[in-house]
């Protein structure tokens, strides 16, 4: 995989140079997540007799997500019941992309290689939209969506 330069903010709203991943450290992140999972397996097996499937994994996974939005709402202040710090938004993320991998593996999907493609052909599409004035998505193609033909006119 080609490393990109890419932009972010920093905290203090800057934008500074980043660079994505490389596929080493997909790599490396997938076997961790699948390590960990092999053993949530053992874990599992001891306590409920039986392995996560898939479902369990999704559920897992909206789990996570929703506690990542609680923690993000209070970390702008639309929460006042929660204490927030950063390592409590950064576990969160940690545990939704554990899920997304795994399920990814599961699943046989090459997240990895899928994510980078649809970026640099978003990229493209976002390009495009502001190089044209034109914000209707509907009128540019979406990374591995055609667009259906037109309804034939019966009105005749």
């Amino acid at each position: 995989m080609t490393e990109h330069p890419t932009t972010s903010r920093s905290r203090a709203g800057t934008q500074s140079p980043v660079r994505e991943g490389s596929t080493s450290d997909w790599a490396t992140m997938q076997a961790s997540a699948i390590m960990v999972r092999q053993l949530y397996d053992q874990l599992n097996q001891q306590r409920l007799r039986r392995s996560w499937d898939l479902g369990d994994f999704a559920l897992g996974f909206v789990g996570d997500v929703g506690d990542l939005a609680k923690l993000l709402m209070a970390h702008q202040g639309q929460r006042t019941d929660l204490v927030v710090d950063e390592e409590k938004i950064v576990h969160e993320l940690s545990d939704c992309l554990f899920s997304l991998i795994v399920i990814a593996h599961e699943t046989g999907i090459p997240l990895g290689d899928r994510f980078t493609a649809d970026m640099t052909a978003l990229s493209t599409r976002v390009r495009d939209m502001l190089a044209t004035g034109n914000s209707d998505p509907d009128t540019h193609t979406r990374p591995g969506v055609e667009k259906p033909d037109p309804a034939p006119d019966t009105s005749t």
